[in-house]
């Protein structure tokens, strides 16, 4: 697998050691293999609400575990958007983009939970529109969007909605629980059910996979292609990674979880699912170049931060909409990207297997299937 996509290659191809011989490496980089394009639109992504109205034990905004072992772990500062920085954020953005040569924005709406600031997540959408906006999406926990709010936002460039399911019903209602108590799958299919009925929205479905759910989750493939409209839904498993705030996930990178990483998916595709095909890690459009040069992170008041994963904690900004970006010898110790934070019980060499494992066993289903297009 390569940025330019991804090729089959037989033993002879390769060196006893596994890797493709010169001959090889050469007929692959003609091909375009290796070849990686810059982006085209620049990718924002705006924190409207550091807040949530949820209590997940593995989230990364909180700072550490419910001390009471409840569901009300402590989190990242309160901030919420305001019409002040939005305008401040616009007019970074347009300096940025002007930076890189791009006229074209998307807009991801972020949090904590971003509904719990709908008016600044519609103002946020309907400034950016003279920016350039040509998309947007939103990463929702899904217990707070109704058909009304959701047609708003459709109207102002929204397209997708990620939401988060962790196993089956009773597993999902355990982990994923609301801070004033009480589960919520329930209820997060019935506000999709219903928002699909008077909206185009598509769905991109994560399923998170730890030592708690994985043994739910041929269940709850099930029960999604019974409830939803797999068609509107793409579907991705997540492995659930320690971010050091005590929150563990004790699953090991076997063989037999990698069988079962490969059969989920196969099975969420004969469903109807869309399942992208593996690909090669390619560099994130927000963090993997220096000084954001492609996309930026903002916390709701404001400050910078290079990855979602360190927005609104002490020490992490790396700048201000207002000031830019810090000089990068202050930044290079905080700067992360994606995962760069996840702590695993195995060693590198251990999840490369894995995921080698259970992506090749994919890909030759598609292939097997006719489903693998260039």
């Amino acid at each position: 697998m390569g940025p330019g996509g991804v090729a089959r290659l037989r033993a002879g191809h390769l060196t006893p050691a596994g890797t493709p011989t010169p001959s090889a490496t050469r007929r692959l980089a003609e091909m375009g293999l290796f070849r990686t394009s810059p982006p085209k639109i620049y990718s924002l992504t705006v924190l409207t609400s550091t807040d949530c109205n949820l209590g997940c034990g593995y989230c990364f905004q909180n700072v550490e575990q419910d001390p009471t072992g409840g569901n009300r772990p402590p989190r990242i500062s309160h901030a919420r958007l305001t019409s002040e920085t939005i305008t401040g954020v616009l007019e970074f953005t347009r300096r940025r983009m002007a930076a890189a040569g791009l006229q074209a924005l998307h807009v991801l709406l972020f949090g904590g939970e971003p509904l719990l600031n709908p008016r600044g997540c519609r103002e946020l959408l309907a400034r950016a529109a003279d920016y350039g906006l040509v998309s947007a999406s939103m990463i929702s926990n899904g217990t707070l969007l109704t058909p009304l709010l959701a047609g708003q936002l459709a109207g102002l460039g929204l397209r997708s909605v990620q939401i988060t399911f962790d196993g089956d019903a009773a597993t999902h209602d355990a982990i994923r629980v609301r801070r004033s108590g009480g589960g919520t799958f329930e209820g997060i299919i019935r506000n999709i059910t219903r928002v699909s009925e008077t909206t185009p929205l598509g769905w991109a479905l994560r399923v998170n996979v730890s030592h708690l759910n994985y043994a739910g989750i041929d269940a709850l493939l099930d029960t999604l292609a019974d409830r939803l409209d797999p068609s509107r839904c793409a579907m991705q498993f997540a492995w659930v990674g320690d971010v050091g705030i005590g929150y563990a996930n004790e699953m090991r990178h076997t063989a037999d979880l990698a069988e079962r990483f490969f059969r989920w998916r196969r099975h969420a595709l004969e469903l109807g699912f869309t399942v992208s095909r593996p690909r090669a890690h390619l560099p994130c459009g927000t963090c993997s170049h220096a000084n954001g040069l492609y996309g930026a992170v903002v916390n709701a008041d404001g400050t910078l931060s290079s990855c979602w994963e360190t927005a609104g904690k002490p020490g992490w900004q790396v700048g201000s909409v207002v000031d830019g970006y810090l000089p990068s010898e202050q930044t290079e110790d905080i700067w992360v990207s994606c995962d760069d934070k996840n702590h695993y019980s195995d060693d590198d060499r251990a999840v490369a297997a894995f995921n080698d494992a259970a992506d090749a066993a994919f890909l030759d289903y598609l292939a097997e299937t006719g489903r693998l297009r260039p």
